[in-house]
């Protein structure tokens, strides 16, 4: 088994960047969701309430994390890649049931989301002295995360897409599931079993198996909505209240110094459930 593509998506619920090569830490992948956008109350938004999201692209361009309107590419707006947390307001944020402390970014910047999207919105980082504690109730104890729902890694196979797709009157693509690894060599859904694993030098946990949301039924480029692929998949992929497609994933090896994974690394299968 081989890695075939690695995503990042470093702000929550908008576009992602393929890489060849990335760090991986702790609380996932180099930049991978160190950014969030938050309505007034601090809450975090995504495509769920504003579906317009998927339309943003994101690049980097360091210094810079540049964001631009797919529909209006010269619509773009730059935000540094290391920003001075110290300098920047402090806000304690919402994901889901949980409350962390977060960094917001200038007044331009924050305007410039809030006009795109048409919402009251700001954007927040999480500086590296946050420690969001992925969920406990499967990850081993110490282990935190970004602003990611539940868990730091997410590896699905590429074949498990292949067989969803031949199910599907209209195929979809690998975005509308948001993995940070792809890999092939290995039967459909073969990741639903894998515990411990390596990428190339790097070791991995895989800790359960992800549920899906209404956010795979919106498609990426239009952002409009469709009952498919979910409504497929609740037909053979569910489990109790959960439609489950790809594996939520945590890193064993210590964060410093961060080992690089690459696009061709091979997969080792430690153990398996």
């Amino acid at each position: 088994m081989i890695i075939t593509a690695i995503h990042i998506y470093p702000i929550k619920s908008i576009g992602g960047i393929s890489l060849s090569e990335a760090k991986a830490e702790r609380r996932g992948l180099q930049y991978d969701r160190r950014w969030m956008l938050v309505d007034e109350a601090g809450v975090f938004v995504t495509q769920r309430e504003i579906p317009a999201m998927a339309l943003l692209r994101t690049a980097l361009e360091a210094p810079f994390l540049t964001v631009y309107s797919s529909v209006d590419p010269t619509k773009r707006i730059q935000i540094p890649l290391a920003p001075k947390a110290a300098d920047m307001e402090k806000l304690q944020v919402s994901v889901w049931s949980q409350k962390c402390s977060a960094r917001v970014h200038t007044r331009e910047i924050n305007d410039w989301f809030s006009s795109v999207l048409g919402q009251n919105l700001r954007l927040v980082y999480m500086p590296d002295t946050t420690r969001r504690a992925a969920d406990g109730r499967y990850a081993p104890k110490g282990h935190y995360v970004s602003f990611a729902d539940g868990f730091p890694y997410l590896v699905i196979g590429q074949a498990s897409l292949d067989d969803l797709n031949q199910r599907l009157e209209t195929p979809v693509p690998m975005n509308r599931f948001r993995p940070n690894f792809v890999f092939k060599g290995e039967a459909p859904f073969a990741e639903d079993n894998w515990s411990d694993f390596s990428i190339g030098s790097v070791q991995f946990k895989g800790v359960k198996p992800c549920g899906r949301c209404i956010m795979t039924t919106i498609d990426q480029d239009t952002a409009s909505k469709n009952a498919e692929p979910l409504k497929t998949m609740s037909g053979f992929r569910r489990s109790g209240q959960k439609v489950l497609f790809g594996q939520n994933v945590v890193l064993i090896d210590p964060e410093t110094p961060a080992k690089t994974v690459r696009v061709g690394d091979e997969i080792r299968l430690l153990q398996t459930e």
